[in-house]
């Protein structure tokens, strides 16, 4: 006995609009309306995706008039979504990363192990520049 095939009417068009635009997952969709997700996604394509843009049109005007009437918390959210403002460290934070020109570079001396040869000379180099007060010669 073949299948019945799944009728699309505009009630179940409406029903997947609202669905997607609340962001029901798809396969959760196809077992509310009752059939298979690949026929949704076959049959509904298009108002799986206007539902969700519907959805982000009507969430985009609430947070624009929230933003408008003086909320402070969604002007900051529509200007770095929206205006791509961005905001910025201090200059003499070091965490910034940047060199402020006040702090010299950090410099890591690795204890000689004596086991290259070539390396050896450099590490001692490294260590007389950087901690001139030790007297007795060795890193």
């Amino acid at each position: 006995m073949p299948r019945k095939p799944f009728v699309v009417n505009e009630t179940v068009r409406e029903k997947v609009r609202h669905l997607a635009g609340v962001g029901v997952r798809q396969d959760d969709i196809a077992r509310i309306i009752g059939c298979a997700p690949k026929t949704l996604r076959k049959r509904c394509r298009d108002d799986l995706d206007r539902g969700v843009a519907e959805a982000n049109a009507m969430v985009s005007g609430s947070l624009f008039a929230a933003a408008k009437g003086g909320n402070v918390v969604a002007q900051i959210f529509w200007l770095k979504t929206r205006a791509h403002w961005r905001e910025r460290t201090a200059q003499s934070d070091p965490a910034s990363g940047s060199d402020g020109g006040g702090n010299p570079p950090v410099v890591l001396v690795l204890p000689d192990n004596s086991r290259d040869p070539e390396l050896t000379p450099a590490l001692r180099g490294a260590h007389k520049q950087n901690f001139s007060t030790n007297t007795d010669g060795d890193p």
